[in-house]
Protein backbone atom coordinates (compact mmCIF):
# COMPACT_ATOMS: atom_id res chain seq x y z
CA UNK A 1 0.00 0.00 0.00
CA UNK A 2 1.49 3.55 -1.22
CA UNK A 3 1.51 6.79 0.80
CA UNK A 4 -1.43 8.09 -0.82
CA UNK A 5 -3.56 5.08 -0.05
CA UNK A 6 -2.90 4.98 3.34
CA UNK A 7 -3.44 9.01 3.13
CA UNK A 8 -7.09 8.15 1.69
CA UNK A 9 -7.88 5.86 4.39
CA UNK A 10 -6.97 7.98 7.20
CA UNK A 11 -8.75 10.58 5.83
CA UNK A 12 -11.81 8.72 5.56
CA UNK A 13 -11.48 8.08 9.17
CA UNK A 14 -11.56 11.77 9.87
CA UNK A 15 -14.15 12.63 7.87
CA UNK A 16 -16.49 9.78 9.46
CA UNK A 17 -15.76 10.93 12.98
CA UNK A 18 -16.89 14.27 11.95
CA UNK A 19 -20.12 13.26 10.61
CA UNK A 20 -20.39 11.37 13.82
CA UNK A 21 -20.22 14.20 15.47
CA UNK A 22 -17.15 13.09 17.70
CA UNK A 23 -17.37 15.19 20.77
CA UNK A 24 -13.49 15.12 21.00
CA UNK A 25 -11.81 17.21 18.00
CA UNK A 26 -8.52 16.50 18.97
CA UNK A 27 -9.06 12.88 17.49
CA UNK A 28 -10.39 14.20 14.21
CA UNK A 29 -7.65 17.09 14.39
CA UNK A 30 -4.91 14.00 14.97
CA UNK A 31 -6.21 12.08 12.18
CA UNK A 32 -6.50 15.58 9.43
CA UNK A 33 -2.26 15.82 11.02
CA UNK A 34 -1.26 12.19 10.40
CA UNK A 35 -3.43 12.72 6.84
CA UNK A 36 -0.82 15.59 5.87
CA UNK A 37 2.39 13.78 7.32
CA UNK A 38 1.86 10.74 5.36
CA UNK A 39 1.02 12.33 2.01
CA UNK A 40 4.07 14.49 2.19
CA UNK A 41 6.67 11.94 3.12
CA UNK A 42 9.45 11.05 0.52
CA UNK A 43 10.03 8.01 1.40
CA UNK A 44 7.14 5.16 1.33
CA UNK A 45 5.84 4.14 4.69
CA UNK A 46 5.56 0.33 3.59
CA UNK A 47 9.42 0.66 3.44
CA UNK A 48 9.66 1.62 7.12
CA UNK A 49 7.18 -0.77 8.22
CA UNK A 50 9.31 -3.50 6.41
CA UNK A 51 12.22 -2.15 8.03
CA UNK A 52 10.62 -2.17 11.51
CA UNK A 53 11.09 1.60 11.67
CA UNK A 54 9.80 3.84 14.17
CA UNK A 55 7.13 5.21 13.10
CA UNK A 56 6.50 7.36 16.09
CA UNK A 57 9.43 9.72 14.72
CA UNK A 58 7.45 11.15 12.43
CA UNK A 59 5.64 14.54 12.87
CA UNK A 60 2.06 13.93 13.78
CA UNK A 61 2.19 10.10 14.05
CA UNK A 62 1.28 8.91 18.02
CA UNK A 63 1.45 4.98 18.95
CA UNK A 64 -2.16 4.44 17.77
CA UNK A 65 -2.00 6.41 14.73
CA UNK A 66 1.63 4.17 13.82
CA UNK A 67 -0.67 1.07 14.85
CA UNK A 68 -2.90 1.83 11.96
CA UNK A 69 -0.22 2.70 9.24
CA UNK A 70 1.02 -0.53 9.88
CA UNK A 71 -2.08 -2.93 9.79
CA UNK A 72 -2.97 -0.85 6.66
CA UNK A 73 0.47 -1.80 5.19
CA UNK A 74 0.37 -5.38 6.42
CA UNK A 75 -3.78 -6.45 5.50
CA UNK A 76 -4.51 -3.41 3.65
CA UNK A 77 -7.15 -2.90 5.96
CA UNK A 78 -8.42 -0.88 9.38
CA UNK A 79 -10.26 -2.31 11.62
CA UNK A 80 -11.10 0.61 13.31
CA UNK A 81 -12.44 2.34 9.74
CA UNK A 82 -14.60 -1.26 9.16
CA UNK A 83 -16.01 -0.58 12.86
CA UNK A 84 -17.20 3.06 12.42
CA UNK A 85 -18.74 2.25 9.00
CA UNK A 86 -20.85 -0.35 10.00
CA UNK A 87 -22.38 2.72 12.35
CA UNK A 88 -22.84 5.05 9.48
CA UNK A 89 -22.39 4.50 5.38
CA UNK A 90 -18.76 5.21 4.27
CA UNK A 91 -20.74 6.09 1.24
CA UNK A 92 -21.20 9.44 2.78
CA UNK A 93 -17.31 10.55 2.49
CA UNK A 94 -18.50 10.96 -1.50
CA UNK A 95 -21.31 14.10 -0.02
CA UNK A 96 -18.42 15.74 1.48
CA UNK A 97 -16.27 16.17 -1.87
CA UNK A 98 -19.29 18.24 -3.18
CA UNK A 99 -19.43 22.04 -2.42
CA UNK A 100 -20.77 23.78 0.02
CA UNK A 101 -21.28 19.83 1.81
CA UNK A 102 -19.35 19.31 4.96
CA UNK A 103 -19.83 16.70 7.35
CA UNK A 104 -22.25 18.60 9.33
CA UNK A 105 -24.69 19.29 6.46
CA UNK A 106 -24.24 15.63 5.19
CA UNK A 107 -25.45 14.77 8.67
CA UNK A 108 -28.26 16.37 8.60
CA UNK A 109 -29.17 15.41 5.43
CA UNK A 110 -28.56 11.73 6.34
CA UNK A 111 -30.73 12.40 9.29
CA UNK A 112 -33.76 14.33 7.75
CA UNK A 113 -33.69 12.70 4.16
CA UNK A 114 -32.35 9.13 4.97
CA UNK A 115 -29.42 10.38 2.15
CA UNK A 116 -26.51 8.17 1.94
CA UNK A 117 -25.63 8.74 -1.65
CA UNK A 118 -24.67 11.06 -4.33
CA UNK A 119 -27.43 9.41 -6.51
CA UNK A 120 -29.89 9.97 -3.26
CA UNK A 121 -28.63 13.60 -3.05
CA UNK A 122 -29.51 14.29 -6.30
CA UNK A 123 -32.97 12.34 -7.00
CA UNK A 124 -34.06 14.43 -3.61
CA UNK A 125 -32.23 17.98 -4.81
CA UNK A 126 -34.19 17.75 -8.36
CA UNK A 127 -37.30 17.45 -6.15
CA UNK A 128 -36.73 20.17 -4.20
CA UNK A 129 -36.44 18.52 -1.20
CA UNK A 130 -33.06 20.01 -0.03
CA UNK A 131 -34.00 23.61 -0.30
CA UNK A 132 -36.61 23.05 2.92
CA UNK A 133 -33.65 21.30 4.71
CA UNK A 134 -32.39 23.99 7.46
CA UNK A 135 -29.19 25.27 6.62
CA UNK A 136 -29.64 24.64 3.24
CA UNK A 137 -32.40 26.59 0.62
CA UNK A 138 -33.24 27.18 -3.07
CA UNK A 139 -29.68 28.51 -3.95
CA UNK A 140 -27.57 25.79 -2.02
CA UNK A 141 -29.68 22.86 -3.56
CA UNK A 142 -28.83 24.65 -6.77
CA UNK A 143 -25.13 24.18 -6.22
CA UNK A 144 -25.27 20.85 -5.11
CA UNK A 145 -26.77 19.87 -8.54
CA UNK A 146 -24.11 21.95 -9.98
CA UNK A 147 -21.55 20.29 -8.20
CA UNK A 148 -23.03 16.59 -8.76
CA UNK A 149 -22.56 17.09 -12.54
CA UNK A 150 -18.86 18.22 -12.13
CA UNK A 151 -18.33 15.69 -9.71
CA UNK A 152 -19.64 13.46 -12.11
CA UNK A 153 -17.28 14.42 -15.14
CA UNK A 154 -13.49 13.96 -13.24
CA UNK A 155 -14.53 10.46 -11.85
CA UNK A 156 -11.82 7.89 -11.92
CA UNK A 157 -9.59 11.01 -12.77
CA UNK A 158 -6.21 10.82 -10.41
CA UNK A 159 -4.12 13.92 -9.98
CA UNK A 160 -0.54 13.58 -11.49
CA UNK A 161 1.40 13.16 -8.07
CA UNK A 162 -1.00 10.67 -7.16
CA UNK A 163 -0.40 8.52 -10.45
CA UNK A 164 3.55 9.25 -9.84
CA UNK A 165 3.34 7.99 -6.20
CA UNK A 166 0.98 4.78 -7.28
CA UNK A 167 3.19 3.44 -10.65
CA UNK A 168 6.53 4.13 -9.27
CA UNK A 169 6.31 0.99 -7.30
CA UNK A 170 4.70 -0.69 -11.08
CA UNK A 171 7.21 0.24 -12.93
CA UNK A 172 10.15 -0.77 -10.50
CA UNK A 173 8.48 -4.20 -10.43
CA UNK A 174 8.72 -4.90 -13.93
CA UNK A 175 12.33 -3.57 -14.41
CA UNK A 176 13.31 -6.49 -11.73
CA UNK A 177 12.63 -8.65 -14.62
CA UNK A 178 15.07 -9.41 -17.06
CA UNK A 179 12.61 -10.19 -19.93
CA UNK A 180 12.00 -6.38 -19.50
CA UNK A 181 14.56 -4.49 -21.90
CA UNK A 182 12.75 -0.95 -21.91
CA UNK A 183 9.73 0.57 -20.26
CA UNK A 184 8.08 4.04 -21.08
CA UNK A 185 4.87 5.70 -19.64
CA UNK A 186 2.88 7.45 -22.23
CA UNK A 187 -0.73 9.07 -22.88
CA UNK A 188 -1.64 11.93 -20.89
CA UNK A 189 0.48 11.45 -18.28
CA UNK A 190 3.55 11.41 -20.12
CA UNK A 191 2.32 14.96 -21.52
CA UNK A 192 1.78 15.72 -17.87
CA UNK A 193 -1.78 16.51 -17.92
CA UNK A 194 -3.19 17.98 -14.47
CA UNK A 195 -5.42 14.72 -14.06
CA UNK A 196 -5.01 11.20 -15.64
CA UNK A 197 -7.64 8.93 -16.09
CA UNK A 198 -5.36 6.22 -17.02
CA UNK A 199 -1.82 5.25 -17.65
CA UNK A 200 -0.55 3.29 -20.79
CA UNK A 201 2.67 1.66 -20.00
CA UNK A 202 4.85 0.35 -23.13
CA UNK A 203 7.84 -1.84 -22.88
CA UNK A 204 9.91 -3.09 -25.16
CA UNK A 205 11.24 -7.26 -25.02
CA UNK A 206 11.56 -10.03 -26.65
CA UNK A 207 9.86 -12.73 -24.63
CA UNK A 208 6.09 -10.53 -24.19
CA UNK A 209 4.74 -13.34 -22.59
CA UNK A 210 7.29 -13.46 -19.85
CA UNK A 211 6.67 -9.48 -19.19
CA UNK A 212 2.36 -10.32 -18.87
CA UNK A 213 2.89 -13.03 -16.81
CA UNK A 214 5.10 -10.26 -14.46
CA UNK A 215 2.77 -7.70 -15.05
CA UNK A 216 -0.60 -9.68 -14.43
CA UNK A 217 1.09 -10.83 -11.00
CA UNK A 218 2.00 -7.89 -9.55
CA UNK A 219 0.66 -7.70 -5.77
CA UNK A 220 -1.21 -4.50 -6.17
CA UNK A 221 -3.68 -5.86 -9.06
CA UNK A 222 -7.15 -5.96 -8.11
CA UNK A 223 -8.53 -7.42 -11.56
CA UNK A 224 -7.59 -8.44 -14.89
CA UNK A 225 -9.94 -7.15 -16.78
CA UNK A 226 -7.91 -8.46 -20.45
CA UNK A 227 -4.25 -10.47 -20.75
CA UNK A 228 -3.67 -11.48 -24.28
CA UNK A 229 -0.23 -12.12 -25.87
CA UNK A 230 0.94 -8.54 -26.19
CA UNK A 231 -1.54 -6.12 -24.43
CA UNK A 232 -2.88 -6.75 -20.80
CA UNK A 233 -5.38 -4.37 -19.27
CA UNK A 234 -5.48 -4.26 -14.98
CA UNK A 235 -7.26 -2.32 -11.88
CA UNK A 236 -5.07 -1.35 -9.17
CA UNK A 237 -5.93 -1.89 -5.48
CA UNK A 238 -6.49 2.09 -5.89
CA UNK A 239 -8.80 1.63 -9.07
CA UNK A 240 -5.91 3.06 -11.73
CA UNK A 241 -6.41 1.54 -14.66
CA UNK A 242 -3.22 0.68 -16.10
CA UNK A 243 -2.66 -0.53 -19.47
CA UNK A 244 0.58 -2.52 -21.20
CA UNK A 245 1.84 -2.98 -24.51
CA UNK A 246 4.92 -5.10 -25.32
CA UNK A 247 6.67 -3.95 -28.30
CA UNK A 248 9.43 -4.83 -30.96
CA UNK A 249 12.07 -2.29 -30.61
CA UNK A 250 11.76 -1.54 -34.22
CA UNK A 251 8.04 -0.28 -33.56
CA UNK A 252 9.26 1.48 -30.36
CA UNK A 253 9.37 5.35 -31.50
CA UNK A 254 5.91 4.94 -33.52
CA UNK A 255 3.96 3.71 -30.43
CA UNK A 256 5.87 6.23 -28.27
CA UNK A 257 3.93 8.58 -30.45
CA UNK A 258 0.68 7.17 -30.89
CA UNK A 259 0.25 6.40 -27.95
CA UNK A 260 1.30 9.41 -26.17
CA UNK A 261 -1.04 11.50 -27.92
CA UNK A 262 -3.39 13.91 -28.16
CA UNK A 263 -5.57 12.34 -30.72
CA UNK A 264 -5.74 15.46 -32.03
CA UNK A 265 -2.03 15.81 -32.12
CA UNK A 266 -1.61 12.70 -34.20
CA UNK A 267 -4.65 13.56 -36.55
CA UNK A 268 -2.43 16.43 -37.70
CA UNK A 269 0.64 14.41 -37.68
CA UNK A 270 -1.26 12.02 -39.99
CA UNK A 271 -2.55 14.22 -42.22
CA UNK A 272 0.58 15.90 -43.07
CA UNK A 273 1.98 12.68 -43.68
CA UNK A 274 -0.15 11.80 -46.05
CA UNK A 275 0.73 14.57 -48.42
CA UNK A 276 3.84 12.81 -48.29
CA UNK A 277 2.55 9.45 -49.11
CA UNK A 278 2.96 8.08 -46.18
CA UNK A 279 1.17 6.56 -42.99
CA UNK A 280 1.80 6.88 -39.75
CA UNK A 281 0.42 4.14 -37.31
CA UNK A 282 1.41 2.33 -33.67
CA UNK A 283 3.81 0.34 -35.79
CA UNK A 284 5.56 2.51 -38.13
CA UNK A 285 5.95 5.16 -40.93
CA UNK A 286 4.85 3.49 -43.93
CA UNK A 287 5.12 4.18 -47.69
CA UNK A 288 1.39 4.20 -49.07
CA UNK A 289 1.42 1.94 -52.65
CA UNK A 290 -0.57 4.64 -54.18
CA UNK A 291 -0.97 8.17 -53.59
CA UNK A 292 -4.23 9.18 -51.11
CA UNK A 293 -5.94 12.47 -50.30
CA UNK A 294 -5.77 14.06 -47.47
CA UNK A 295 -9.15 13.18 -45.89
CA UNK A 296 -10.90 15.29 -43.49
CA UNK A 297 -12.73 12.91 -41.75
CA UNK A 298 -10.32 12.27 -38.49
CA UNK A 299 -11.40 8.67 -37.97
CA UNK A 300 -10.85 7.95 -41.72
CA UNK A 301 -7.25 9.51 -41.12
CA UNK A 302 -6.23 7.76 -38.15
CA UNK A 303 -7.39 4.30 -39.30
CA UNK A 304 -5.10 2.33 -41.45
CA UNK A 305 -8.22 -0.17 -43.01
CA UNK A 306 -7.97 -0.61 -46.77
CA UNK A 307 -5.00 1.25 -46.92
CA UNK A 308 -2.50 -0.53 -49.09
CA UNK A 309 1.04 -0.45 -47.06
CA UNK A 310 4.41 -0.64 -48.87
CA UNK A 311 8.05 0.10 -47.48
CA UNK A 312 8.44 0.81 -43.72
CA UNK A 313 10.67 3.91 -43.38
CA UNK A 314 10.59 4.93 -39.80
CA UNK A 315 9.50 3.66 -36.30
CA UNK A 316 12.40 2.75 -34.25
CA UNK A 317 12.62 6.38 -32.33
CA UNK A 318 10.28 9.15 -32.16
CA UNK A 319 12.85 11.51 -33.81
CA UNK A 320 12.53 9.46 -36.90
CA UNK A 321 8.60 9.48 -37.14
CA UNK A 322 9.34 13.21 -37.09
CA UNK A 323 12.05 13.84 -39.40
CA UNK A 324 10.27 11.31 -41.41
CA UNK A 325 8.14 14.31 -42.31
CA UNK A 326 10.25 16.72 -42.16
CA UNK A 327 10.04 17.85 -38.62
CA UNK A 328 11.75 18.34 -35.39
CA UNK A 329 11.32 15.87 -32.33
CA UNK A 330 8.19 18.04 -30.40
CA UNK A 331 8.34 17.70 -26.56
CA UNK A 332 5.11 15.98 -25.53
CA UNK A 333 4.28 18.50 -23.25
CA UNK A 334 3.40 20.65 -26.54
CA UNK A 335 1.49 17.95 -27.65
CA UNK A 336 -2.06 19.12 -27.91
CA UNK A 337 -2.70 20.58 -31.70
CA UNK A 338 -2.53 23.91 -30.40
CA UNK A 339 -0.23 24.83 -33.48
CA UNK A 340 2.87 22.96 -32.35
CA UNK A 341 3.47 21.17 -35.74
CA UNK A 342 3.01 24.34 -37.65
CA UNK A 343 5.48 26.04 -34.82
CA UNK A 344 7.79 22.74 -35.79
CA UNK A 345 7.86 23.57 -39.78
CA UNK A 346 8.93 26.59 -38.98
CA UNK A 347 11.57 26.05 -36.41
CA UNK A 348 9.35 28.11 -33.95
CA UNK A 349 8.97 25.77 -31.17
CA UNK A 350 10.12 27.34 -27.81
CA UNK A 351 13.16 26.59 -25.47
CA UNK A 352 10.75 25.02 -22.53
CA UNK A 353 11.74 25.61 -19.77
CA UNK A 354 13.60 23.27 -17.39
CA UNK A 355 13.49 22.87 -13.38
CA UNK A 356 17.14 23.59 -13.25
CA UNK A 357 15.90 26.85 -14.70
CA UNK A 358 14.57 27.98 -11.37
CA UNK A 359 16.59 30.15 -9.51
CA UNK A 360 14.22 30.95 -6.39
CA UNK A 361 10.86 29.87 -4.50
CA UNK A 362 8.81 32.90 -4.10
CA UNK A 363 5.38 31.05 -1.99
CA UNK A 364 6.52 29.16 1.28
CA UNK A 365 4.93 28.82 4.82
CA UNK A 366 7.03 28.65 8.05
CA UNK A 367 5.79 27.50 11.74
CA UNK A 368 4.88 31.12 12.31
CA UNK A 369 1.71 30.66 10.72
CA UNK A 370 0.46 27.12 9.35
CA UNK A 371 3.82 25.74 8.26
CA UNK A 372 5.80 22.98 9.51
CA UNK A 373 9.52 23.95 10.07
CA UNK A 374 11.33 27.28 11.43
CA UNK A 375 12.36 30.10 9.01
CA UNK A 376 16.18 28.89 9.27
CA UNK A 377 15.02 25.34 8.28
CA UNK A 378 13.18 26.61 5.12
CA UNK A 379 16.09 28.83 3.84
CA UNK A 380 18.46 26.11 4.86
CA UNK A 381 16.16 23.48 2.45
CA UNK A 382 16.09 26.21 0.09
CA UNK A 383 20.04 26.83 0.01
CA UNK A 384 20.31 22.77 -0.09
CA UNK A 385 18.74 22.87 -3.89
CA UNK A 386 20.88 25.40 -4.90
CA UNK A 387 18.35 28.51 -4.89
CA UNK A 388 20.21 31.99 -5.23
CA UNK A 389 16.87 33.38 -3.39
CA UNK A 390 13.46 33.05 -2.08
CA UNK A 391 10.98 34.80 -0.43
CA UNK A 392 9.19 33.66 3.19
CA UNK A 393 5.25 34.16 2.74
CA UNK A 394 3.72 33.50 6.16
CA UNK A 395 -0.43 34.12 6.04
CA UNK A 396 -2.05 37.32 7.14
CA UNK A 397 -4.27 37.41 10.13
CA UNK A 398 -7.70 37.08 7.92
CA UNK A 399 -6.72 33.74 7.49
CA UNK A 400 -7.51 33.00 11.13
CA UNK A 401 -7.16 29.04 10.97
CA UNK A 402 -3.39 29.37 9.91
CA UNK A 403 -2.19 31.50 12.88
CA UNK A 404 -1.91 34.06 10.80
CA UNK A 405 -0.18 37.43 11.28
CA UNK A 406 -1.06 40.49 12.44
CA UNK A 407 1.06 43.78 12.07
CA UNK A 408 3.02 43.04 15.21
CA UNK A 409 3.79 39.66 15.10
CA UNK A 410 4.88 40.64 11.11
CA UNK A 411 7.27 43.20 13.06
CA UNK A 412 8.84 40.62 15.52
CA UNK A 413 9.04 37.97 12.36
CA UNK A 414 10.77 40.64 10.41
CA UNK A 415 13.60 40.55 13.48
CA UNK A 416 14.13 37.12 13.41
CA UNK A 417 14.19 37.00 9.31
CA UNK A 418 16.80 40.02 10.12
CA UNK A 419 19.18 38.26 12.17
CA UNK A 420 19.09 34.64 10.38
CA UNK A 421 19.31 36.24 6.77
CA UNK A 422 22.65 37.57 8.78
CA UNK A 423 24.00 34.03 9.14
CA UNK A 424 23.46 32.93 5.62
CA UNK A 425 25.24 35.28 3.30
CA UNK A 426 24.61 32.36 0.83
CA UNK A 427 21.09 32.85 -0.48
CA UNK A 428 19.17 36.21 -0.72
CA UNK A 429 16.14 36.31 1.73
CA UNK A 430 13.38 38.35 0.60
CA UNK A 431 11.21 39.73 3.08
CA UNK A 432 7.60 38.63 2.02
CA UNK A 433 4.05 37.67 3.07
CA UNK A 434 0.99 36.28 1.40
CA UNK A 435 -1.60 38.48 2.37
CA UNK A 436 -5.14 37.96 1.93
CA UNK A 437 -7.25 40.04 -0.57
CA UNK A 438 -10.79 41.22 1.47
CA UNK A 439 -14.43 40.63 -0.01
CA UNK A 440 -13.35 44.42 -1.10
CA UNK A 441 -10.25 44.20 -2.94
CA UNK A 442 -8.66 45.79 0.30
CA UNK A 443 -5.40 44.19 1.65
CA UNK A 444 -5.28 42.55 4.88
CA UNK A 445 -2.58 44.50 6.12
CA UNK A 446 -1.69 47.58 7.00
CA UNK A 447 0.06 50.31 4.36
CA UNK A 448 3.01 50.86 7.09
CA UNK A 449 4.13 47.21 7.37
CA UNK A 450 3.36 46.39 3.62
CA UNK A 451 6.33 49.16 3.10
CA UNK A 452 8.74 47.19 5.04
CA UNK A 453 8.36 43.63 2.45
CA UNK A 454 10.58 43.27 -0.26
CA UNK A 455 7.65 41.24 -1.62
CA UNK A 456 4.18 40.75 -1.56
CA UNK A 457 2.07 37.89 -2.69
CA UNK A 458 -1.42 38.50 -2.47
CA UNK A 459 -4.37 35.66 -2.33
CA UNK A 460 -7.55 34.58 -2.16
CA UNK A 461 -9.04 32.34 0.77
CA UNK A 462 -12.45 33.60 1.25
CA UNK A 463 -15.45 34.52 -0.23
CA UNK A 464 -14.98 32.13 -2.99
CA UNK A 465 -18.31 32.53 -4.25
CA UNK A 466 -18.55 36.10 -4.98
CA UNK A 467 -20.56 36.88 -8.55
CA UNK A 468 -17.88 36.91 -11.83
CA UNK A 469 -17.97 41.15 -12.02
CA UNK A 470 -17.76 41.39 -8.18
CA UNK A 471 -15.06 39.03 -8.02
CA UNK A 472 -13.14 40.57 -11.15
CA UNK A 473 -13.42 44.17 -8.97
CA UNK A 474 -12.01 42.82 -5.84
CA UNK A 475 -8.64 41.34 -8.22
CA UNK A 476 -8.57 44.71 -9.85
CA UNK A 477 -8.33 47.04 -6.84
CA UNK A 478 -6.11 44.22 -5.33
CA UNK A 479 -3.65 44.44 -8.34
CA UNK A 480 -3.47 48.01 -7.96
CA UNK A 481 -2.73 48.59 -5.01
CA UNK A 482 0.83 49.55 -4.97
CA UNK A 483 2.27 46.92 -2.76
CA UNK A 484 1.48 44.14 -4.60
CA UNK A 485 3.79 42.12 -6.75
CA UNK A 486 2.26 38.66 -7.42
CA UNK A 487 -1.06 37.37 -7.50
CA UNK A 488 -0.92 33.93 -5.49
CA UNK A 489 -2.83 30.52 -6.88
CA UNK A 490 -5.16 33.30 -8.80
CA UNK A 491 -8.03 31.46 -9.76
CA UNK A 492 -8.40 29.34 -5.88
CA UNK A 493 -9.45 25.93 -7.70
CA UNK A 494 -8.44 23.02 -5.83
CA UNK A 495 -8.04 19.99 -8.36
CA UNK A 496 -11.55 17.51 -8.02
CA UNK A 497 -12.46 19.46 -4.55
CA UNK A 498 -13.20 23.07 -5.01
CA UNK A 499 -13.98 25.07 -8.34
CA UNK A 500 -12.30 28.17 -9.79
CA UNK A 501 -13.29 31.54 -8.78
CA UNK A 502 -15.24 33.37 -11.55
CA UNK A 503 -13.98 36.76 -13.03
CA UNK A 504 -12.89 38.08 -15.95
CA UNK A 505 -9.94 36.76 -16.93
CA UNK A 506 -8.92 39.30 -19.69
CA UNK A 507 -9.51 42.40 -17.53
CA UNK A 508 -7.57 40.93 -14.86
CA UNK A 509 -4.63 40.05 -16.99
CA UNK A 510 -4.73 43.51 -18.68
CA UNK A 511 -4.73 44.86 -15.30
CA UNK A 512 -1.95 43.07 -13.90
CA UNK A 513 0.37 44.25 -16.89
CA UNK A 514 -0.27 47.62 -16.52
CA UNK A 515 0.39 47.58 -13.01
CA UNK A 516 3.44 45.23 -13.05
CA UNK A 517 2.35 42.64 -11.53
CA UNK A 518 3.00 38.47 -12.10
CA UNK A 519 0.45 35.60 -11.95
CA UNK A 520 1.73 32.85 -9.73
CA UNK A 521 1.73 29.19 -10.98
CA UNK A 522 1.06 27.48 -7.93
CA UNK A 523 3.13 24.08 -8.54
CA UNK A 524 1.17 22.11 -5.18
CA UNK A 525 0.08 18.96 -7.85
CA UNK A 526 -3.25 19.72 -5.63
CA UNK A 527 -3.87 23.17 -7.44
CA UNK A 528 -1.26 23.93 -10.82
CA UNK A 529 -3.37 26.97 -10.67
CA UNK A 530 -2.44 29.42 -13.01
CA UNK A 531 -3.84 26.26 -15.42
CA UNK A 532 -1.86 26.36 -18.84
CA UNK A 533 -4.11 27.93 -20.96
CA UNK A 534 -4.66 30.68 -18.73
CA UNK A 535 -0.49 30.58 -18.67
CA UNK A 536 -0.63 30.96 -22.63
CA UNK A 537 -2.90 34.21 -22.64
CA UNK A 538 -1.04 35.80 -19.78
CA UNK A 539 2.08 35.47 -21.73
CA UNK A 540 0.09 36.90 -25.45
CA UNK A 541 -0.68 40.18 -22.60
CA UNK A 542 2.52 40.67 -21.33
CA UNK A 543 2.37 39.41 -17.64
CA UNK A 544 4.84 37.84 -16.32
CA UNK A 545 4.56 34.55 -14.61
CA UNK A 546 6.63 33.09 -10.95
CA UNK A 547 6.53 29.36 -10.12
CA UNK A 548 6.52 28.75 -6.56
CA UNK A 549 5.18 25.69 -4.25
CA UNK A 550 3.67 27.12 -1.74
CA UNK A 551 5.56 24.56 0.71
CA UNK A 552 4.40 24.17 3.84
CA UNK A 553 7.47 22.00 4.67
CA UNK A 554 10.51 21.43 3.58
CA UNK A 555 10.03 18.49 1.49
CA UNK A 556 7.26 20.93 -0.39
CA UNK A 557 9.67 22.39 -2.27
CA UNK A 558 10.25 19.60 -4.85
CA UNK A 559 6.87 20.09 -5.47
CA UNK A 560 8.68 22.71 -8.46
CA UNK A 561 8.58 20.13 -10.68
CA UNK A 562 4.87 20.04 -11.38
CA UNK A 563 4.46 23.76 -11.75
CA UNK A 564 7.57 23.48 -14.27
CA UNK A 565 5.68 20.63 -16.30
CA UNK A 566 3.03 22.74 -15.68
CA UNK A 567 4.99 25.88 -17.42
CA UNK A 568 6.11 23.46 -20.11
CA UNK A 569 2.45 22.88 -20.88
CA UNK A 570 1.91 26.71 -21.13
CA UNK A 571 4.97 26.74 -24.28
CA UNK A 572 6.79 28.93 -21.31
CA UNK A 573 10.32 29.87 -22.06
CA UNK A 574 13.07 31.04 -19.10
CA UNK A 575 12.86 33.79 -19.85
CA UNK A 576 8.66 34.01 -19.46
CA UNK A 577 9.20 33.23 -15.80
CA UNK A 578 10.74 35.35 -13.65
CA UNK A 579 12.44 33.35 -10.87
CA UNK A 580 13.71 31.08 -13.88
CA UNK A 581 15.95 34.70 -13.89
CA UNK A 582 18.56 36.71 -11.61
CA UNK A 583 16.84 38.98 -8.30
CA UNK A 584 17.87 42.04 -10.33
CA UNK A 585 15.47 41.24 -13.03
CA UNK A 586 12.83 39.68 -11.37
CA UNK A 587 12.58 43.30 -8.81
CA UNK A 588 13.10 45.19 -11.71
CA UNK A 589 10.37 43.62 -13.95
CA UNK A 590 8.33 44.13 -10.69
CA UNK A 591 8.73 47.70 -10.54
CA UNK A 592 10.74 47.10 -7.06
CA UNK A 593 14.27 48.10 -8.64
Amino acid sequence: MENIEIAAILRDMSVLLEIQGSMNPFRIRAYQNAVHTVEEHATPLRALVEDGADLTELPAIGTEMASHIVELVTTGRLSRLDGLANEIPRSLIDLTRLPGVGPKKVRKLWDELGITTIDELEIAAEAGKVAVVEGFGPKSQEKILEGIKRHRARQGRFRLDEVDELIRPLLSWLRDDDAVEQIEVAGSYRRRKETVGDVDILAISSNPQAVMERFVSYPQVRQVDMAGDTRATVLLASKLQVDLRVLAEQDAGAALVYFTGSKEHNIVLRKRALTYGLSVNEYGVFRLAAPEESSADEEAVLSTTGRELGERVAGRTEQDVYASVDLPWIPPELRESRGEIAAAEKGELPNLIMLEDIRGDLQMHSDWSDGKNTIEEMLEACAARGYDYFALTDHSQALAMTGGMDAEKLARQLGEIDEIAARHPEIRFLRSMEIDILADGSLDMDDEMLDRLDLVVISVHSRFDLPAAQQTQRLIRAIEHPASDIIGHPTGRIIGRRDPIEFDLADVLDCAAENHVALECNAHPSRLDLRDTHMMEAKKRGVPIVISTDAHRAEGLDLMSYGVEQARRAWLSPVDVLNAGPLDVLLATLGRA
